[in-house]
């Protein structure tokens, strides 16, 4: 054990890999190693990564430069899914020291320390179809929320994706498993939970268990307030769960994040995706038929392969069109060993990012049409732990950014409020309603 050594981590790409990071530094913190900020001059950087787009990729080799010149004896380790995908491609980038697969990343420290003493870089991974293991995670540092990791892996190769290659098959731990973490969770200060994984609606993969009965296990959790799901296919997202979170649930808030992709159903289907437009469409009106308030977020792909002007248009209206609240808008980036990627028809660049800035306006515009919805009405806010230039942030439970000039003594509390005005910056002034003040 080499104690008192300093590490640093820098995470890239979805909540997913937060959690994973949180879970992976506190295995450090466990061997007596120091976890410090980036540029407090660290001795062992983790950068874990994303691949979903080039960028992602590009964003890593600056990260290693980075950490050269912040400590240019440093020792830099890359795990996440641009290790798992191109191992050696990253062990060719000046500075970094090892490189560690899926699976091989829970055991870092081991790999470290067995390898701080060897000549070149080392790189340890294995076939992703031959990873079967579950590893459990939970972000742990933020004092208001957890991401806690529910499942791994996805089973669906839509075209233009390339996490079933960087994370292997879908798969989780049992549903009693999935609550003693949750309760590991609880026994913290943190109020909110949100689910996440690859495919969280694909919990159970068919078997005994399933998505909707570990909810209902995870909704009597005691010590956590609030559970947010991060993100669930349409086809995955049934009645039974809307109903369950909107009627039934004492815990689950009023807020979907629900990929989409695009809006034209021939595009739907050149990626594989496994449903239409017609059945997102029904996900949605469900959702409001019963919560009127609810928040609704889209992911959507601009640029796709075989996107003509006159698909992105249906896109675009058809978004306009419906009842959401926020759009994530990604590019459309080539993938080497997607299906996509062989597809023609390609789009230029400059139109993918025209594209993507008339959804990013259109998401803006959605965005605060649903925020002045909500001006004179009330809500629940879980307060954040900073001083943001003299106020105070939180989220409600339908994911509204809400502002309050700062209160210390209301930091990690939930408090209703009610909605006033939209400042300049986006974010909902309220004002407090005394009553009513959760500890």
């Amino acid at each position: 054990m080499i104690q008192y050594k300093k590490v640093a981590f820098y995470t890239l790409g979805c909540k997913l890999n937060f959690s994973e990071t949180s879970t992976i530094a506190r295995s450090f913190e466990d061997a007596g190693y120091a976890k410090v900020d980036f540029d407090d001059t660290p001795d062992i950087f983790v950068i874990n990564t994303c691949s979903v787009t080039e960028n992602a990729d590009k964003k890593c080799v600056q990260l290693v430069k980075k950490a050269k010149k912040v400590n240019p004896d440093s020792y830099i380790v890359i795990i996440g899914c641009y290790a798992q995908l191109k191992p050696e491609e990253i062990a060719n980038i000046y500075g970094v020291n090892m490189v560690l697969g899926a699976n091989e990343k829970f055991d870092i420290v081991n790999h470290i320390e067995n390898s701080l003493d060897t000549e070149g870089v080392t790189v340890e991974y294995g076939k992703i179809k031959e990873v079967q293991d579950f590893k459990p995670s939970f972000s742990y540092g933020d004092r208001t929320r957890s991401f806690l990791k529910i499942q791994d892996g996805c089973d669906y190769f839509c075209t233009f994706c390339t996490i079933p290659l960087a994370r292997g098959k879908s798969r989780n731990a049992t549903i009693a498993e999935t609550v003693i973490e949750a309760n590991k969770v609880a026994a913290t200060e943190i109020k909110e939970i949100v689910l996440t994984g690859v495919n969280i609606g694909d919990f159970g993969q068919g078997g005994d268990e399933n998505f909707f009965e570990l909810i209902k296990e995870l909704d009597k959790v005691e010590g956590i307030e609030r559970f947010r799901i991060s993100s669930i296919e349409p086809n995955l997202l049934s009645n039974e769960i809307i109903d369950f979170c909107l009627k039934d649930s004492a815990h689950f808030v009023p807020h979907f994040h629900i990929p989409l992709q695009s809006g034209s159903d021939e595009l739907l289907k050149k990626m594989r995706r496994k449903y239409l437009s017609a059945t997102y469409t029904n996900r949605v009106e469900q959702i409001k038929s019963i919560a009127p308030d609810a928040c609704i977020g889209v992911d959507v792909i601009v640029g796709f392969p075989g996107e003509t002007e006159e698909a992105f248009m249906e896109t675009y209206n058809y978004l306009n069109e419906l009842n959401i609240s926020y759009l994530h808008v990604f590019t459309y980036s080539e993938r080497a060993n997607t299906t996509a990627n062989k597809m023609g028809d390609v789009v230029p660049m400059h139109v993918r990012k025209e594209r993507s800035k008339m959804l990013r306006i259109l998401s803006e515009k959605k965005k605060r049409a649903f925020y002045e919805s909500q001006v004179g009405k009330t809500g629940t806010v879980l307060w954040e732990s900073q001083n943001d230039n003299g106020y105070i942030n939180g989220f409600t439970e339908n994911y509204i950014k809400v502002k309050h000039p700062y209160d210390e003594s209301l930091e990690n509390k939930l408090q209703t409020v009610k909605y006033l005005s939209i400042d300049k910056d986006g974010l909902m002034f309220a004002e407090l309603v005394e009553e009513q003040v959760v500890v």
